[in-house]
């Protein structure tokens, strides 16, 4: 289980909620949630300021180590982080672009 995960599967036990209640209030599966809370799917920026919106913290927390000031941590690091998964969303509209034109393709045959 990555950071992220751990800390967010603590706010979940900290309010009392099962993975079905939070994945209900985030609109999403409860596999799709519990993936999120091991580490097995990575979160892109709109769903952790969801998630953090859901618990009232702020993003910095949910992706601080336990222990760590969020205000302290390395901002070039967050900001690279950020670029990466803005990348990673690119990359994922780039091939759902694909899927869809294959489909078409298909379907046209």
């Amino acid at each position: 289980m990555n950071i992220i995960g751990k800390n967010i599967r603590q706010l979940r036990q900290k309010n009392g909620w099962s993975q079905g209640e939070v994945a209900k209030r985030l609109n999403i599966s409860i596999p799709a949630f519990s993936k999120i809370e091991t580490g097995i799917t990575d979160i892109n920026i709109s769903r952790l300021e969801q998630i953090a919106n859901l618990f009232a913290v702020s993003t910095m927390d949910i992706i601080s180590k336990e222990g760590e000031n969020p205000q302290s941590l390395n901002f070039e690091e967050i900001n690279s982080l950020k670029d990466k998964l803005s990348l990673r969303e690119e990359e994922i509209i780039k091939l759902q672009k694909k899927v869809i034109d294959l489909y078409e393709e298909i379907r046209e045959k």
